[in-house]
């Protein structure tokens, strides 16, 4: 098997309390994610997070997720919970993405090798590629084509997301060489619940395929 990258970050996302927040941390993710959208069944309030971040140790980095939030809101929230990346999972525009005060991630459900040519108009930290549903903005479960990464990573960094688990992760690091990972539901027993064996087991295959 070919050697992974073991310096692939890894963000865990969908966290609704502090000890799945903090188990996450003690495997090893570099940040964790918290989503900021009330149509999800992950979402999170200003407080909660606040409070989870409070209690979280150094050199971990938090997300918020939002999607088609107002820029002001997005300040806002990020600046009382101590954010440190703004993660957008809406249609916001390059302009947008301008007017937030914070590293941002911007995400692409990805369908083809179209959906790769947006990622020219932004200049933002990273890009998050996730699986293209319709009407579903993330977290759906289901993988795209990791061949897609490969073109995206000549516009920046590029965060692999949709449908990765603990089964599929190496395989996901050998073919697409992301510059980081993103998993939810793949360690997931109910949705903002986090399976402290799959959180382990993900972040493991991480570890021991870099060495492989």
């Amino acid at each position: 098997m070919a050697t992974l990258n073991s310096q692939v970050k890894v963000k865990i996302c969908g966290m609704t309390q502090l000890k799945d927040a903090v188990l996450a941390v003690e495997q090893g993710a570099d940040a964790v994610g918290f989503i900021f959208y009330k149509k999800s069944p992950r979402s999170v309030n200003m407080k909660e997070v606040r409070e989870i971040i409070s209690k979280l140790p150094p050199f971990v980095d938090t997300v918020g997720v939002f999607v088609n939030e107002s820029a002001d809101q997005v300040n806002k929230v990020a600046e009382y919970c101590g954010l440190d990346l703004v993660q957008l999972h809406g249609e916001e525009s390059p302009s947008y993405c301008r007017k937030i005060q914070r590293r941002v991630i911007k995400a692409f459900r990805v369908k083809d090798l179209q959906s790769i040519k947006q990622l020219e108009k932004y200049s933002v930290s990273g890009f998050l590629l996730d699986t293209f549903t319709e009407n579903l903005h993330g977290g759906t479960g289901k993988v795209f084509d990791w061949n897609l990464v490969h073109p995206a990573k000549k516009v920046g960094p590029v965060i692999l997301a949709g449908g990765l688990t603990p089964r599929n992760i190496r395989q996901a690091i050998s073919q697409a060489r992301p510059y980081g990972v993103d998993v939810c539901s793949g360690v997931e027993k109910s949705p903002g619940i986090k399976d402290p064996e799959k959180v382990r087991a993900f972040l493991n295959n991480i570890k021991s395929g870099s060495k492989s």
